[in-house]
């Protein structure tokens, strides 16, 4: 019986978030949303267990009081950038007399696909297919009942650094909580944020976290490429501190509430007193300045983008442009910086609506906070891997093709 609670899980660098989701008529349905400070995590990774346990601890404790019985089925987004995309090929022989293809030869097929070279330290995450092709044809969605002698499959396989799963995977499980699955960001991401029209049209989803930013790309509704960065809003924090000389702490407030992406766009006359945000810090500064900091990172991050859509060739190509997504997508002026630096439209990603059962009136703006995509999208992951929506079930497809294999 498919669990009627889920926890999406959202461990960052910086904050860890928790959403937590009933089944109501097949949808999911947003019961409470939960955001802490991290401990123990630098670049999407844990470095120190014991914190970064102590800090799921918290908010899992908090998610107890709201709905114990979600605490058993935990979806939770990988975020390290030691993940790695390689395009796959399994070919097998129908096995059947009739030559109908039956779910059997689809799972033989997707099993071959996974058949690649992966070090002994990586495991594989996620084997994504894009497509089917059945005796030279391709562009197949779903081959179930189609007559053919041969079947082939081009999958995408997703591997990650195993000791970074593992340790993600221990935090939560001492916390007295069971997995349900595991999800790398940017793909998550756009489980929540994407629509199909969009996958369609050619859409790269950009996911600036506070440790790492996250790439996905999708064109006629396949996955094209996905990859994880090293770079993300912190490092415009640290370099807002480093360059302003201030504190940390100072230097996000100054960042959210004074920055922009795009210098030339502010007037250099503009000047701020640090004095208003940290009564140590003395002086006035230049909001250009500022912007200045903040848009020499911003570049650095959509050329990483760049190249990657560079190796798929995808470059100012995507109909759909690049949607922005995670905490980093709040600052103003993203969209302008991102139009300019990738030759594409632009748009800040929020969580489609439509994917949802409802909310409570206070959680409505859970959906129009860029920060959450990830976080509802864990929710949306978990609701199709425990089949909640009214749809046929693998169950019901193994029951079918028995039927029809005695059947005349």
């Amino acid at each position: 019986m498919a669990a009627q609670c889920i926890i999406g899980l959202d461990i960052g660098t910086s904050t860890i978030k928790a959403a937590v989701a009933e089944n109501q008529g097949g949808r999911p349905f947003l019961v409470s949303v939960l955001k802490e400070p991290s401990a123990g995590l630098r670049k999407g990774a844990i470095v120190d267990l014991a914190e970064a346990s102590s800090a799921v601890a918290r908010v899992l404790h908090e998610v107890k009081k709201i709905e114990r019985a979600a605490l058993k089925n935990v979806y939770l987004n990988i975020g390290t950038t030691q993940v790695k995309a390689q395009h796959s090929h399994g070919v097998v022989a129908v096995s059947r007399a009739d030559s109908e293809i039956y779910q059997d030869d689809i799972d033989r097929a997707v099993k071959a696909s996974q058949a690649v070279a992966v070090s002994p330290n990586r495991m594989i995450v996620h084997n994504v297919t894009r497509e089917y092709i059945v005796d030279g044809v391709g562009d197949i969605a779903d081959p179930l009942g189609l007559s053919g002698n041969r079947l082939e499959v081009q999958s995408i396989i997703i591997d990650a650094f195993t000791p970074h799963v593992k340790s993600l995977m221990r935090a939560v499980e001492l916390a007295g909580c069971r997995i349900g699955g595991m999800v790398i960001n940017p793909l998550v991401g756009s489980r929540s944020a994407l629509s199909k029209t969009q996958k369609d049209l050619g859409t790269a989803l950009i996911d600036i976290g506070y440790g790492t930013t996250g790439l996905c790309v999708y064109e006629e509704n396949k996955l094209v490429g996905v990859a994880n960065f090293p770079v993300g809003a912190g490092n415009i924090t640290n370099d807002l501190a480093v360059g302003l000389k201030i504190p940390v702490a100072v230097a996000e407030n100054l960042k959210l509430h004074c920055g922009y992406a795009v210098a030339k766009e502010i007037n250099p006359k503009e000047m701020i007193d640090l004095k208003k945000f940290s009564t140590e810090s003395k002086g006035m500064v230049s909001r250009r300045f500022i912007a200045e900091i903040i848009e020499s990172r911003l570049a650095e991050i959509f050329e990483f983008v760049n190249n990657e859509l560079k190796l798929t060739g995808k470059v100012g190509q995507l109909a759909g442009g690049a949607v922005l997504t995670g905490g980093g997508a709040k600052l103003p002026g993203l969209t302008e910086l991102a139009k300019q630096e990738l030759k594409l439209t632009s748009q800040i990603g929020f969580a489609i609506h439509e994917e949802w059962a409802g909310e409570s009136g206070a959680l409505t703006e859970t959906f129009e906070d860029p920060e959450f995509t990830n976080t509802l999208g864990l929710v949306l992951w978990g609701a199709d891997k425990e089949y909640w929506r009214p749809s046929e079930k693998p169950a019901m497809t193994k029951i079918r093709n028995i039927l029809h294999y005695f059947l005349p």
